[in-house]
């Protein structure tokens, strides 16, 4: 009974999402993106490919965002706002089922958009190179598991919060993900005891989506460390089961009458 109801309730959230005109607004965006980057590349000479795929890495990235922040606090709320939580809870499903499903079905929406969205840039650079790109596939990889981790903290602001408070707090630990991995070096140059220790403990509660970060090595072709690749996806997988975990506590804990 438990995987079917989270089952159903993640089928019923791929649907809305799918539903919403704001997905199709988004990636339509992001498609234009990848197609103008190879427009753009007729400009440069020598560095057309690299131009591609700088651009259209950050189209899947910076569109795939924007899909997880919208939708990700949009799913819970829009059942809050049309009452349609008051029917939900009543019947035989859990509330961390409600969440699981919520998350599973904006997650089989993100990887939907991601495999759209990659599929458009490797045929780009295939139009060029007349050859696939494995670098580029896997830094759409990583993009696919840091949408997860963006997705999950949206869904724990929105468990709790309005909007467009959860929107700002997500687009703001999306903003301080990418810088946090400085904190570990600041913590070990910062004076006294209290300090480096509140910078530790930061550095390892934030996320850290510079672990996701490939778009570099995609474009230069540089090489990748060994292990790379599995570790980050590890640690996005457990960040966002931490948050998840978060998200039903609060959720169990929320008064709806």
């Amino acid at each position: 009974m438990k995987p079917i109801a989270i089952a159903a309730i993640a089928l019923t959230s791929f649907r809305e999402a799918v539903r919403d005109k704001i997905l199709y607004l988004l990636l339509f965006f992001g498609l234009l993106l990848i197609a103008t980057s190879r427009v753009i590349s007729w400009l440069t000479v020598g560095a057309e490919i690299k131009i591609i795929i700088d651009i259209g890495l950050a189209g899947v990235s910076i569109f795939g965002v924007l899909v997880s922040i919208f939708i990700g606090i949009s799913i819970v709320h829009k059942e809050i706002e049309h009452k349609t939580i008051y029917t939900i809870i009543p019947k035989p499903i859990h509330r961390y089922q409600f969440i699981l499903g919520k998350f599973a079905g904006l997650a089989i929406t993100l990887l939907l958009n991601v495999i759209v969205m990659s599929a458009m840039l490797q045929i780009a650079i295939f139009l060029k190179t007349w050859s696939w790109n494995f670098p580029v596939f896997r830094a759409c990889v990583l993009i696919l598991f840091e949408l997860l981790v963006i997705v999950s903290i949206a869904i724990l602001f929105s468990s709790f919060s309005t909007p467009i408070l959860s929107f700002l707090l997500t687009l703001m630990l999306y903003l301080i993900g990418h810088i946090s991995y400085n904190l570990i070096g600041l913590a070990q140059k910062a004076p006294g005891t209290l300090l480096p220790i509140l910078l530790k403990v930061l550095y390892y509660v934030l996320p850290n989506l510079e672990n996701f970060n490939l778009k570099t090595a995609a474009v230069h072709n540089l090489p990748v460390p060994p292990g790379f690749v599995w570790a980050s996806i590890q640690y996005g997988l457990l960040y966002t089961a931490v948050v998840l975990l978060l998200s039903i506590t609060i959720f169990q804990k929320r008064d709806f009458s």
